[in-house]
């Protein structure tokens, strides 16, 4: 725990150790800075107010500020030291190459009172603000502390000399430890929030500390004698000598974490409100509250009072927040359509989904009936007079049948009762959604009634019952009006934890009788209901570390990899302190602390208080991929199957700081509930890693173990069948959520892919393939073209002819670099004027390359110069273009191929480049229909580099038939007026059977496929757009749109090979048109990789296909995602038992900085599910967090589900925010909105 440096001076080494494992205040074991030690500072300075004062030359407030005066000029010594070393060090600096692998870390220092040395030891502030607050602070903490141990009052307090000077003695270590931070360095705390310090706050957390204490002790002083205080006063001078041990095991919290931890158990447990969801709605739920609690206290009248706390009480548990959205005014309105495609920014306008004028009238109806009753009941049934304890017992009994109802109505919806219990009533088939729709309605009208009673009738069963009560006549109380303020805020702020608040208080009522019970009734209901509330949930926090604990050291046995050697000590050790062991349980619980497992061993240490979420920053940051796409395309559907699950209670009891886990297939959800209110959950969803590591398949195999014996058993017959076996896991079970998500298949390929009758099969589909997209992309582009006459076909054709004439033409000139180079495009020899011989003298480089100009490139087009494609050539080869800029290519010296790879050339003959427009059809082409020229494809797409010839030898591989059925189909689509005469006519016309027999045997040349497809690897890399190098690949290449075509159309060929090997060959051509209709539709046939697959999965695409490849199998796969409705498995988790493991994690990162991938406490734990914990935590320190979810999601019946016995349309806010990394190394926040669903 201590680290030691030693320093050495020229003929010596100066050296400094701090271990990275464990560190603290460093021990300055060296007499040549003795005096900046902080116990040396202190003690000499106020050892000499100390002796003053007992030798009675000064008195003890005088005392008190001469030490203080003295710590304040040492203090103010240092920082000026430490300023003066800051500025000769920081012009120049000496960096050393640090080792990563060493546990130690090493500092070389010059001298040993040289500034780097000052600088190490003293580093100073980096705030100027900082350098004079905690310089005044300083000062004041050794005077106050001076004042607060001095031996007179120490005598006084305990009345024996001996334990006063021990007291003394140690006291003064806890004020130098404090001191230090704020004069010297910031001491490595062991309790860390913040994974940085960024503003210096963590050097006040031990002051601070020591101010509460001094606070107290001058409360007694001028007080007057008051035993209470007194006892309070000596007591806390005791636990003041444990402050160090304290901070050492990191027991007391930072001072943002206190102040936190304290607004959020003063606004849950004191005024009846909820944790919050962030810092900012925390501060402001807080201060809001506690001023209702002043007004109560100020308000003189009771009915006034009961009113003002029913309305406060009311708007409060509502969501304030959509209120300011409504002001704003609304959003775009965007349908039904919109949302379910996947666009989650704004959703529907249906009632309930967002606030609006029907939902705000629905508040207010129900805000005038609470005040309504309260004030009614408080009016006519008089408290002061004893009128309604009649009147309220009858309430109470009503309140107990309520509470027996809905308890049994909830406990039906899950898939356990008392989550050991299979329920018989839960349905048990998974296989089919429908059929377990149909066998859940049952429940679902369950839930509706259960939501009925919930959420209006126990309210207002609840707010009479408290308007009955005797104690409202007393309020003028600070705790009355307190208690008051929290009775009618918790009523609708957590209708299910109040309604067994008031419950147990009824029970003791009538188990009580006529009998008084002085203690309890003097407390008023309001009190009452704060002491049960704040029992029943320290009680729930106990049980459930205790099962946390006992996890944990059950598994450190049974658990075969979990079994270390040091186990079996462990667990003895354990044994034998269990007492001491249930005191930390008992402790951690009492302050609402996690449980913290040192390196997820049992070794159990009481966690610093936190608030709920367990992180300081924003909650909804996630770490974004590619495999977030997935989550967000579920969000939608899975907010709304949650907005159902959480209103009819299937999910247990939503108490804010729950946790729930999601799975399905490889996807795994993480739900935290954040806020509850009425009417709304705040819910935090996270999706976890799709790459699964070893660890995590480990885990993920017992979820689907614990998930499939509670949903996917048929048979629930015997001893064992009805029981939950996996019980002690830290996951249980809870329902099944239909969900619309995509469904993940992936097969391997051999055998289909490798086969040579599919790959000859695969050359005749990729030609139909290609041949109806050409032709539907050309419909595409004259659909909205009329059927005009001959006139206007003609002049039509008139300009399609100027178009073909100007492809003749040179392109636009553009700018070209000489160092131009690509992977994809090839130079063709037969669109290149032949290279003659070539010696070894030639300057094969020529001059230096430069930039062609526009200028340049208009000449050579003019004077007939061949104007050369730009792009890569063969490896070896040379850019013509690039090396001679200012010399016309007849000019230059003819060169020989090198051979790498062009065709040869028979020197006996000077082979002519063939003209393209000798080899394509780009004269004007006669055809026998009028209307034929509005199906032509593009001039462009007929300059194919391919000769005549060539063209009548592959001319049997292109289908009439099945052109003619394309066409003919397709030609209805341009307009309605075409009759079957035109279509008929259009199949007959010869030429244009011809140009696209044309177009279409140029593709499948420059894909190479003129003979079939040789090999796996060669249709994976045409698949992929990698083709290979083949003559005419430039000439594709440089039709964008065509070689996009193309390349569709061998991946629909391929998608049809796939399916005629998995689901049988298509029997006619009728039904390959519908096949490929259905592609085109439904279908995204592409690359996992590709933006167009992440869009289509956004846009929620029926299906998807994609084509893989396994490097490390060496095999190739086929991934198919289909669209469809599924259940997704939701189970509770043990939510003490992520605290505590978050817990562990935040201190061993931060403090600990154990940052090794292999570490003990991420490794794979079936029960506690340690890696997926681990990897849902909050960025920096959780990994792998996909996408995070902010979810405002309303769990209220709706007054239209009401009145048409429709599904409820719950109000929810959906929010998902990313970090974006900042090129200079920081974390920015991004935060946009998916969806508004209030």
């Amino acid at each position: 725990m201590i680290s030691i440096f030693s320093i050495h001076s020229k003929d010596d080494t100066y050296t400094y150790c701090s271990s990275l494992e464990m560190t603290c205040t460093p021990l300055r074991a060296w007499s040549g800075w003795g005096q900046m030690c902080p116990c040396s500072m202190n003690t000499s300075r106020s050892g000499i107010a100390t002796l003053l004062c007992q030798l009675q030359l000064l008195e003890e407030l005088h005392a008190a500020v001469l030490s203080g005066l003295l710590m304040l000029g040492a203090a103010v010594g240092v920082q000026a030291l430490a300023q003066y070393s800051a500025r000769r060090t920081g012009t120049v600096e000496r960096l050393g190459v640090p080792n990563i692998l060493a546990d130690e870390e090493e500092v070389e220092f010059t001298h040993c009172v040289g500034p780097e040395t000052v600088r190490f030891i003293a580093p100073g502030k980096r705030f100027g603000l900082n350098v004079g607050l905690h310089t005044v602070l300083a000062g004041a903490l050794c005077g106050l502390g001076t004042w607060y141990v001095l031996l007179g009052r120490l005598t006084a307090l305990y009345d024996n000399v001996g334990v006063a000077l021990v007291v003394f003695v140690l006291s003064w270590v806890t004020l130098c430890t404090a001191e230090y931070s704020l004069i010297v360095n910031t001491a490595t705390e062991t309790a860390t929030f913040q994974p940085q310090d960024t503003y210096e706050i963590t050097p006040l957390t031990r002051p601070l500390y020591i101010f509460t204490f001094i606070a107290v002790d001058l409360a007694d002083r001028f007080t007057g004698p008051v035993a209470e205080l007194q006892l309070t006063s000596q007591v806390l001078h005791v636990l003041f000598l444990f402050l160090p041990l304290l901070w050492a095991l990191g027991m007391l919290s930072p001072l943002d974490a206190l102040l936190l931890w304290g607004m959020e158990q003063a606004l849950v447990i004191g005024l009846g409100g909820s944790p919050m969801s962030s810092n900012f709605r925390l501060l402001g739920m807080f201060a809001t509250s506690a001023c209702v609690a002043v007004c109560n206290f100020f308000i003189p009248s009771t009915l006034g009072v009961t009113l003002f706390s029913t309305a406060m009480g009311f708007l409060l548990s509502l969501d304030i927040s959509q209120l300011g959205e409504h002001c704003r005014g609304p959003r775009e309105a965007r349908g039904e359509q919109g949302w379910h495609k996947g666009d989650t920014r704004n959703p529907p306008h249906w009632f309930g989904w967002r606030l609006g004028c029907r939902e705000l009238l629905l508040y207010l109806g129900l805000l005038l009936g609470a005040m309504s009753v309260a004030g009614l009941i408080h009016h006519l049934l008089n408290p002061s007079q004893n009128q309604a304890r009649e009147p309220q017992a009858a309430v109470g009994y009503l309140l107990i049948i309520l509470f027996v109802v809905i308890w049994a109505l909830g406990e039906v919806q899950g898939v356990y009762v008392f989550g050991v219990f299979l329920n018989p009533l839960y349905p048990r088939g998974m296989a089919n959604v429908q059929m377990f729709k149909q066998q859940s309605s049952g429940l679902h009208v369950a839930g509706a009634i259960r939501r009925v009673l919930l959420n209006l009738v126990s309210p207002f069963a609840m707010i009479a019952f408290l308007a009955m009560d005797v104690s409202v006549q007393q309020l003028h109380t600070a705790s009355l009006s307190v208690g008051f303020t929290r009775a009618f805020r918790v009523v609708c702020q957590s209708s299910e934890d109040a309604l067994l608040q008031m419950v147990v208080v009824v029970s003791v009522k009538l188990a009580a009788g006529d009998a008084e019970l002085p203690g309890w009734d003097n407390l008023g209901i309001g009190v009452q209901l704060l002491l049960v509330g704040l029992l029943i949930d320290r009680l729930l926090q106990f049980l459930s570390k205790l099962k946390f604990a006992l996890a944990v050291l059950v598994t450190s046995w049974t658990e075969k990899k979990q079994r270390r050697q040091s186990a079996g000590t462990l667990l003895a050790l354990n044994a034998s302190l269990f007492p001491l062991l249930l005191s930390v349980v008992v402790l951690s619980a009492l302050l609402s602390a996690p449980l913290l497992p040192l390196f997820t061993l049992p070794i159990f240490l009481v966690g610093f208080p936190r608030p709920q979420r367990s992180w300081p920053g924003p909650v909804g940051t996630a770490c974004p991929c590619p495999d977030s796409i997935y989550y967000q395309q579920m969000s939608g559907s899975l907010a709304t199957a949650l907005r159902s699950a959480l209103a009819s209670g299937s999910l247990g009891c939503l108490a804010p700081g729950s946790h729930f886990l999601g799975r399905f297939q490889d996807r795994v959800v993480w739900i935290m509930i954040l806020e509850r209110g009425y009417g709304y959950c705040t819910v935090n969803i996270k999706g976890l890693e799709l790459q699964e590591t070893s660890c995590h398949t480990v885990e993920a195999r017992r979820v689907d173990e614990v998930f499939e014996w509670a949903f996917e058993r048929t048979e629930r017959l015997g001893l064992n069948q009805g029981f939950n076996l996996h019980w002690g896991n830290v996951l249980t079970p809870c329902a099944a959520l239909p969900v619309r998500v995509y469904s993940d298949a992936r097969s391997v390929l051999s055998g289909i892919i490798d086969s040579h009758d599919n790959l000859r099969k695969l050359q005749d589909d990729f030609l139909k393939a290609l041949v109806w997209l050409l032709l539907r992309n050309c419909v595409q582009r004259r659909k909205n073209f009329p059927w005009g006459t001959e006139e206007g076909a003609g002049s039509r054709k008139s300009q399609s002819s100027q178009m073909v004439r100007s492809v003749t033409q040179p392109a636009e000139a553009i700018v070209v670099e000489s160092n131009v180079s690509s992977l994809k495009f090839r130079q063709d020899s037969s669109s290149l004027t032949s290279f003659g011989d070539w010696s070894d003298e030639d300057d094969l480089f020529g001059p230096q390359p430069t930039k062609r100009t526009v200028a340049l490139l208009s000449t050579e087009a003019q004077l007939g110069h061949t104007v050369l494609q730009t792009g890569p050539s063969l490896p070896g080869s040379v850019e013509m273009d690039s090396l001679f800029e200012n010399m016309a290519l007849s000019a230059l010296p003819p060169l020989q191929p090198l051979g790498l790879g062009l065709p040869a050339v028979d020197k006996g003959r000077n082979p002519e480049v063939v003209p393209r427009e000798t080899t394509s059809t780009t004269a004007h082409v006669n055809f026998s229909c009028p209307h034929s020229e509005l199906f032509s494809p593009p001039p462009g797409w007929r300059s194919a580099p391919l000769l005549p010839s060539r063209q009548q030898q592959l001319r049997p591989l292109f289908n009439d038939e099945w052109f003619r059925l394309t066409l003919g189909r397709l030609a209805l689509a341009v307009h309605d007026e075409a009759s079957e005469d035109v279509s008929k006519a259009l199949q007959d016309d010869v030429g244009l059977r011809d140009l696209y027999a044309q177009v279409a045997l140029s593709c499948l040349v420059s894909l190479g496929a003129e003979s079939s497809f040789t090999s796996p690897s060669y249709v994976y890399r045409v698949y992929c757009g990698d083709v290979p190098w083949t003559e005419g690949l430039d000439w594709l290449s440089e039709n964008k749109e065509l070689y996009q075509v193309a390349l569709k159309a061998f991946r629909y060929s391929f998608k049809l090979l796939f399916d005629h090997a998995s689901l049988g060959p298509l029997e006619s051509l009728e039904e390959l048109f519908s096949t490929l209709e259905e592609y085109e539709k439904d279908w995204y046939i592409g690359l996992v990789s590709e933006r167009g697959w992440q869009d289509c999965v956004l846009q929620e695409k029926p299906f998807l296909f994609s084509l893989g490849h396994d490097l490390t199998m060496g095999t190739y796969t086929g991934r198919v995602l289909s669209l469809q409705e599924q259940l997704v498995q939701v189970g509770r988790l043990n939510g003490e038992g992520v605290r505590g493991q978050w817990a562990n994690l935040s201190w061993e990162l931060l403090y600990a900085t154990n940052d090794d991938e292999e570490r003990y406490s991420i490794q794979a734990h079936p029960i506690m599910l340690r890696n997926l914990t681990v990897q849902a935590a909050d960025p920096p320190l959780g990994r792998c967090a996909k996408l995070s979810i902010l979810l405002f999601c309303s769990t209220r019946k709706s007054h239209e589900s009401l009145c048409l016995r429709a599904n409820p349309r719950w109000s929810s806010e959906l929010h998902s925010m990313c970090i974006c990394r900042d090129p200079r190394g920081f974390d920015m926040v991004t935060m946009w909105d998916l969806a508004t669903l209030t």
